[in-house]
């Protein structure tokens, strides 16, 4: 029998965006290196467009790891950013686990490179402590399709439910009718054919 449904709810979500660091991004094998950078801006302007309390974290950034992706300390200038010393588990760095905590949400959204650490060990740490945890499988990546297989198992075996950056937008935003422009404006920017359903909403709109 499967577990009681459990929506995402934008008031009470934030998300936790591990480890996207431009010397990770070289291991990310299991999707294509563009829609995978397109996806994790995704789920960031997805982030942004809610107005979810986002924290950024990055791995041992002064070794072969590298520093965070640009982009997202452009789009998150204001956000908690905890650059973890040395500690592979996120949950095991005190500074992260009190950011996390002091969003108040009991949701979070989950993405990170590479699946099977970065975004698996924090994952099953935050289902231990009873958060619900919802793990973005396309804004995550790794070597090749069996680690992440092996790392999307064991973390839907614990609890966690796994989705995309799309359908987690679809979830947050639950009726159309709360906002098509803009919902419509960051489907466009990141699905180039979703661009071309709401230009031609748009037009049709217009010409009535």
């Amino acid at each position: 029998m499967g577990k009681p449904y459990v929506r995402l709810d934008k008031d009470n979500a934030a998300v936790l965006l591990v480890d996207h660091q431009t010397g990770l991004l070289s291991l990310v094998r299991d999707i294509d290196p563009d829609k995978f950078k397109n996806n994790v801006l995704a789920l960031a302007a997805a982030a942004k467009y809610f107005n979810l309390p986002t924290i950024l974290t990055t791995s041992f950034e002064q070794g072969p790891n590298g520093p965070l992706v640009p982009e997202l300390n452009e789009l998150f200038p204001d956000a908690p950013y905890i650059a973890r010393p040395g500690q592979i588990n996120a949950w095991d760095n005190e500074d992260f686990v009190k950011a996390v905590k002091a969003t108040g949400k009991k949701q979070l959204i989950i993405a990170g490179v590479v699946t099977e650490v970065c975004v698996a060990f924090p994952t099953l740490s935050a289902l231990a402590e009873d958060f619900d945890v919802f793990v973005i499988t396309d804004a995550s990546g790794t070597f090749n399709h069996l680690t992440r297989d092996s790392a999307w198992d064991r973390m839907s075996q614990a609890g966690a439910q796994l989705m995309t950056w799309f359908g987690a937008a679809c979830e947050l935003h639950r009726d159309w009718r709360n906002d098509i422009e803009g919902l419509g404006a960051l489907f466009g920017n990141h699905i180039p054919d979703y661009r071309n359903l709401i230009n031609s909403y748009t037009q049709n709109t217009a010409q009535k």
